[in-house]
């Protein structure tokens, strides 16, 4: 069985995940009960996460205890940082090679935490099945896009939810492309 890996993302209405600065004081105060609640739902049915440098040192920054605890987390860097917790590897690997790493250690349900970039080579790698994001009723202009890079593909339409703060959850299957053998017609002769 394949793992599936899971884009749960929030962002502006504008499809920014953080401000230009990197900072995610615009989206905080908003959350209600019922939001968090439904993230618990969902945190407890994902079995890893991965996770980008930047997110990583944007979590470290903020300080206070490791919040995504009780999961392996999966960082990819190039660069030697302190581990918040035992339960987080630091490694240089491609997107592709950590959920396989994943995959084969048994977890199913990976959680791509974040990164703008690391989304957007994950996106365009084939790799993530669902996109659930939270659309906060705020317009930043500018900032962290929700996808850095990425190719043009379907998605379907899950699930959709809105919370009591007026965020708007959406959540998408994503349409894999078609690895369909193309078979070349031929000519046929008749005779006359």
């Amino acid at each position: 069985m394949n793992p599936s890996l899971i884009y749960h993302v929030t962002s502006s209405l504008d499809g920014y995940i953080a401000r230009p600065d990197g900072r995610l004081d615009w989206f905080d105060s908003l959350r209600q009960a019922d939001e968090e609640y439904s993230f618990q739902y969902f945190y407890s049915g994902i079995d890893a996460l991965l996770m980008g440098r930047v997110t990583y040192e944007a979590l470290l920054e903020r300080g206070g205890p490791w919040p995504y605890p009780g999961k392996p987390c999966v960082v990819l860097t190039r660069l030697a940082l302190a581990r918040a917790s035992d339960e987080i590897q630091l490694t240089h690997c491609t997107p592709a090679q950590a959920v396989a790493a994943l995959n084969e250690a048994g977890f199913q349900r990976i959680w791509l935490v974040g990164g703008s970039l690391l989304a957007g080579n994950c996106y365009t790698a084939g790799l993530i099945d669902e996109v659930v994001i939270n659309l906060v009723p705020h317009l930043l202009g500018a900032g962290v896009p929700l996808l850095a890079t990425g190719m043009e593909r379907s998605l379907t339409l899950s699930e959709q939810r809105r919370f009591n703060s007026g965020t708007l959850q959406v959540h998408y299957q994503v349409q894999k492309q078609a690895s369909a053998v193309t078979q070349i017609p031929t000519t046929r002769i008749s005779a006359a």
